[in-house]
């Protein structure tokens, strides 16, 4: 058996860039290609379903990383409910690298993304919404109060994302995460 020409890793995280700068509907198998290094037949051999079981994939090591990391962080008792959403958030600015990278529901929830990844992007969201509502209720918030908040929070998230991408400025994603921290301390 001949090694493989990219590990799976180094596939994966080439996926994930391509599919983040354009979207799942504009990612074309030749620009997967070239991408990763692979020829099509190589990407099939991986990927016997195509396209779809690329983004799946995506998806999956997406989930795993923000369960891993980011909800571990929230929920870690061994920590301060404060210390909790600073360690949060600093995760969250490691995912989207300070606001440089797309959102992956971003880049999947436009055009056919949408209908064929709604139930990925509707898990992931409300598990993000889970996850700040938990912390809100440790932070000593109303369950009612911490779910608004986490609702705001991952809408604050995803806008900054859109406005940083559009104005080319990473400052307004950085404040948009000091403003969340301020919203949950006061």
């Amino acid at each position: 058996m001949r090694p493989q020409k990219i590990s799976d890793t180094d596939l994966i995280a080439a996926l994930t860039a391509t599919f983040r700068s354009k979207g799942y509907e504009g990612t074309s198998l030749n620009e997967i290609a070239e991408a990763t290094g692979l020829k099509k037949a190589s990407l099939y051999h991986r990927f016997p379903k195509g396209k779809k079981e690329m983004a799946e994939c995506v998806f999956n090591y997406i989930n795993t990383w923000i369960e891993e990391h980011l909800f571990y962080a929230l929920a870690d008792n061994n920590f301060p409910p404060k210390q909790r959403l600073i360690n949060g958030l600093a995760h969250i600015r490691t995912l989207y690298d300070e606001g440089n990278e797309t959102c992956i529901f971003r880049a999947f929830s436009m055009q056919t993304g949408l209908e064929l990844f709604e139930h990925h992007i509707n898990s992931g969201m409300t598990a993000w919404i889970n996850a700040f509502t938990e912390l809100g209720v440790a932070l000593n918030l109303s369950p009612t109060e911490a779910n608004k908040k986490a609702i705001e929070t991952l809408i604050q998230i995803q806008g900054a994302l859109i406005v940083t991408k559009g104005l080319n400025d990473i400052s307004v994603f950085n404040n948009a995460i000091k403003y969340i921290e301020k919203q949950y301390l006061e």
